[in-house]
């Protein structure tokens, strides 16, 4: 089974939209990012949990 590794971003409240879809493309494109889950709070901010993969490496045996 994949294990993942996560990170939490807060997007204030009058951060607009586009600028918002911004960041995360760019957390997406550079980071290898993928969206977990995203939180809208009654203040208007939003909430929103990255995952990546994390891939290990196995150690060969001679």
């Amino acid at each position: 089974m994949p294990e993942y590794e996560f990170v939490d971003v807060y997007v204030p409240r009058g951060v607009s939209r586009k600028e918002a879809t911004r960041l995360l493309t760019d957390h997406a494109e550079y980071g290898h990012w993928e969206l977990d889950r995203l939180s809208l709070l009654r203040d208007g901010s939003r909430r929103v949990r990255l995952r990546r993969r994390i891939i290990r490496q196995v150690r060969a045996s001679w």
